[in-house]
């Protein structure tokens, strides 16, 4: 996929003209996608659909938003298929029979950043959950993504890890996606919770450090989920799923373990494993 088309696509939606099944073309042809900024910001969406589509012929229309909307998106039938990262929410939403064939697709981890001079002295922490405690000890600015995605709800989880209840003016809601709050905290020199592989994408144009990683509440799983055929009978069931099949195939891992930057792979293929 060239990366203007994905920018097309998010921008028509970002700017509030898509519309709920008219927006992006349906049929055989084309399967409509929703799925986290971090996959786009990262490059991973560029490196991987051009060889799905070579492969079945199908094209991807990508919508990159945060999990929570792609979640809705896709219950609402406005897309045909998501890839998200948000365990517990995505098996709400296959227990109340939006989507089927839910499948583990790879993982990351998520990094907490910060400045190098690092006030709060969150790379001296034990654990993430300390790190956190000291940014609020002392409320330091810390940017917050705000916006329902994968990130923002494992951020709220690890403020509830440390004890700490994020509130106040040192704590920034910045509502848009990961790549926007890696360049609004590196303005501020503040700390902020991102993927690691978004991070590597932006690196150069950032002057944060990783600050606390490695934990195994870190890890950062996600999955691809087709919606319920029965609930929207118009959707592209058979395009989503060769979609589904591929990511999960011998070949779609393969190309998720290849992608890197700077010769550092940024995810890791999980299709055998249960999540």
């Amino acid at each position: 996929m060239a990366p203007f088309r994905t920018f097309l696509v998010a921008s028509i939606l970002a700017a509030g003209l898509l519309l709920p099944a008219a927006g992006l073309t349906r049929g055989q042809g084309t399967v409509r996608m929703a799925t986290t900024t971090s996959t786009q910001n990262s490059g991973l969406l560029d490196f991987l659909l051009p060889k799905f589509e070579q492969a079945s012929g199908i094209r991807v229309a990508v919508i990159a938003v945060g999990t929570g909307k792609a979640l809705r998106m896709g219950e609402s039938g406005d897309v045909d298929v998501v890839m998200v990262h948000a365990p517990k929410a995505e098996l709400e939403y296959v227990a109340r029979g939006a989507y089927v064939e839910r499948r583990p697709i790879m993982y990351n981890r998520f990094v907490l950043l910060g400045p190098a001079a690092d006030p709060a002295g969150a790379a001296q922490a034990v654990d993430i959950g300390a790190a956190l405690a000291r940014i609020a000890a002392i409320q330091a600015p810390f940017l917050s993504r705000g916006d329902n995605s994968g990130t923002h709800i494992k951020e709220l989880s690890l403020w509830r890890l440390a004890g700490a209840i994020p509130e106040g003016r040192w704590y920034q809601e910045v509502g848009q996606g990961m790549g926007p709050t890696l360049i609004i905290t590196n303005e501020q020199q503040g700390y902020t919770l991102s993927d690691d592989a978004t991070y590597l994408a932006f690196k150069s144009k950032l002057a944060l450090t990783i600050l606390s990683k490695g934990d195994e509440v870190l890890r950062n799983p996600y999955a691809v989920m087709a919606v319920n055929p029965d609930r929207h009978p118009g959707s592209n069931f058979d395009g989503a799923m060769k979609l589904v099949d591929w990511l999960t195939s011998e070949a779609g891992q393969r190309a998720i373990g290849r992608f890197s930057i700077g010769g550092r792979a940024l995810f890791v293929p999980s299709a055998r494993e249960r999540q």
